[in-house]
């Protein structure tokens, strides 16, 4: 596989009615988690992805991994989880521009991830490792198993490729702060937020964190600006790639697994890292065009209508 990456995946569900989730009475049900969402891009972008995870065995764990093996990701180290069930999670939208997510995840099957789900032969035949700072923060266990995937990336000359991914309400500031930055320490690529920057070094200036996360131990670091644009970070140099402009953001929910699914896109095609930010910042672009985490995810021909500007004019494509 070309890419590699382990972590939790909810059942989504959403309000048929936007408003106070209080009124609500049915609701639609999807699927959405930051590794298994940046997967299935690399699928829909003509990739090979492989997702690690446990899914409780219960309707809802083997909905999920039916969705998933059917969007092209390779699901070989997922395991049902006869003890534990499928975390789920609720996303309330009351009103333009205010988006709430509430998480029921305590005690779920991924939770009980460790070092056993871990399988070195599947790892290293991959080309990257991709992981995020949620995983860690799930359970002891769960960042036993991050840190023994990237001992097993760096034994076989994989590379890893870190996102941060920050979730306050999971785990304490301290605690926060320290698995992130010895994850970052590991990696060979970190995708960070700006807000992420500003919470583990105390300051949102973009040359200032780019010369932290290098020092770090980072070969390049692709710091993400929102609407703004993305900066590169390099021992030789640094770039700024402006974004893509959108006239509505319709969900900003999974927006930056989709940028990493296109940015490790652009690598593994092999684009110089300005092209490959370019990719990343139009597939972010395009996720927030839809509702859910995945809906959005673009196949390679709408990527490259929106790099080159090569967009219909017409409301309907017959």
């Amino acid at each position: 596989m070309d890419v590699v990456t382990a972590g939790e995946t909810m059942a989504l569900f959403t309000p048929d009615q936007k408003g106070l989730m209080r009124y609500a009475h049915s609701y639609s049900r999807k699927f959405g988690g930051a590794e298994s969402n940046m997967a299935i891009g690399l699928a829909r972008l003509g990739h090979q992805a492989g997702w690690i995870s446990r899914v409780g065995e219960d309707e809802l764990g083997k909905a999920m991994l039916h969705f998933i093996r059917g969007e092209g990701v390779n699901t070989d180290r997922v395991t049902l989880d006869a003890e534990a069930p499928t975390g789920l999670y609720f996303k309330e939208f009351r009103k333009a521009g205010d988006i709430r997510v509430q998480y029921y995840r305590k005690g779920s099957a991924a939770s009980r991830m460790s070092t056993e789900d871990i399988d070195e032969n599947y790892i290293k035949q991959a080309k990257y490792l991709h992981i995020s700072g949620i995983t860690p923060a799930l359970s002891d266990t769960c960042r036993e198993m991050l840190f023994e995937a990237i001992k097993i990336a760096k034994r076989n000359g994989v590379k890893v490729v870190f996102d941060p991914n920050l979730r306050r309400s999971l785990w304490s500031e301290e605690e926060a702060r320290e698995t992130l930055l010895a994850l970052a320490a590991k990696a060979d690529i970190i995708l960070p937020g700006l807000a992420e920057g500003a919470f583990l070094f105390g300051t949102e200036d973009p040359a200032e964190l780019g010369r932290l996360f290098l020092q770090q131990g980072a070969e390049e670091v692709v710091l993400k600006a929102g609407d703004h644009g993305t900066y590169y970070f390099h021992n030789e140099g640094s770039k700024f790639v402006p974004a893509f402009s959108v006239d509505t953001v319709v969900d900003p929910v999974g927006a930056g697994d989709g940028f990493a699914a296109g940015y490790l896109s652009g690598l593994l095609d092999n684009l110089s890292p300005t092209e490959a930010i370019r990719r990343g910042n139009a597939v972010g672009a395009l996720v927030t065009q839809a509702e859910g985490d995945v809906e959005g995810l673009p196949e390679r021909a709408d990527v490259e209508s929106l790099v080159n500007e090569n967009i219909s004019t017409e409301d309907v494509q017959r």
